[in-house]
């Protein structure tokens, strides 16, 4: 297991701060992380080629990896066109992976409004999120990549969703990022939805949230989860996520791969993803 950070979790350092991400990978290495997870929020990679080269030399130089290359996608288009032009383009994401030096890669394939997650849009969906998905995973194979979809944005959030979409898009190369937290976001109970899409899991983040039942009124600061619950972005560890149950089960499974802390709170950026880390790794020992 080598645990690190998500550059996502320190993207509010960029926006506020003034820092590079060239000073969040130095930033993570001083801190303990064995690896850093590039998501371009903030800055850019499509067309610099020289920033790519950067973040490449500056990683080896600090002894640290860069474990994962993270973008936006959606495959759901009316118009065919749109549906091909999206797929060229996370193609051409492959490629700027393959230029970090990554082995892995997450792309989202699909958003739709809260009201229109359903399971029967879903299953009616399916066979273009396949498609998709499958052929940018072939196209991902020439460089050894591995590309995964994440269980993000809603409507791809549910355990039994993203097992549905792995087995049918049926390449070795495509499994999931399984995000702790983020099964919250479909109400799902973190502990058991990890354990179930362990055996498909290319990847790990380790997320954290606060949550609340949905008919109390509690301020700024929360968002809604698909059954109206209420949830806060934690540290990693002080959160409503049983972390030493999940962690139990990630050791226990035999994972040996990247583990990420995403932080997504009120603390500082830097504050939340050290303590968080720290929780992680004592937690891991423990387990």
């Amino acid at each position: 297991m080598k645990l690190g950070i998500s550059s996502y979790s320190l993207h509010r350092a960029i926006r506020d701060e003034g820092m590079m991400i060239l000073d969040l990978v130095q930033w993570v290495a001083d801190n303990g992380g064995e690896h850093i997870e590039i998501v371009p929020i903030g800055f850019t990679l499509d067309d610099d080629p020289g920033l790519v080269e950067q973040i490449r030399k500056k990683a080896d130089e600090a002894g640290i990896d860069i474990s994962n290359y993270a973008i936006g996608a959606n495959f759901l288009h009316e118009d065919a066109d749109e549906v091909r032009n999206e797929i060229e383009r996370v193609k051409k994401q492959v490629d700027i992976a393959h230029a970090l030096g990554v082995a892995h890669m997450r792309h989202d394939v699909g958003t739709r409004p809260l009201p229109d997650c359903t399971i029967q849009n879903f299953n009616k969906d399916l066979p273009v999120l396949v498609e998709a998905c499958r052929e940018i995973a072939d196209y991902a194979s020439q460089h050894n990549i591995t590309t995964s979809v994440e269980n993000h944005g809603y409507y791809i959030q549910a355990s039994d969703r993203l097992q549905t979409l792995v087995h049918e898009v049926g390449r070795s190369n495509f499994r999931t990022l399984v995000d702790v937290g983020n099964f919250m976001c479909a109400d799902e109970n973190s502990v058991v939805a990890v354990k179930k899409n362990l055996p498909i899991a290319s990847m790990i983040h380790l997320k954290d949230f606060h949550l609340r039942q949905g008919w109390r009124e509690y301020g700024e600061g929360w968002f809604p989860t698909l059954g109206g619950n209420l949830l806060r972005g934690a540290i990693v560890g002080h959160g409503d996520i049983d972390q030493p149950e999940v962690i139990r089960a990630i050791k226990q499974s035999g994972y040996q791969g990247y583990i990420s802390i995403e932080y997504e709170g009120n603390h500082s950026c830097f504050y939340g993803a050290k303590v968080g880390m720290d929780n992680a790794r004592r937690l891991w020992n423990e387990a």
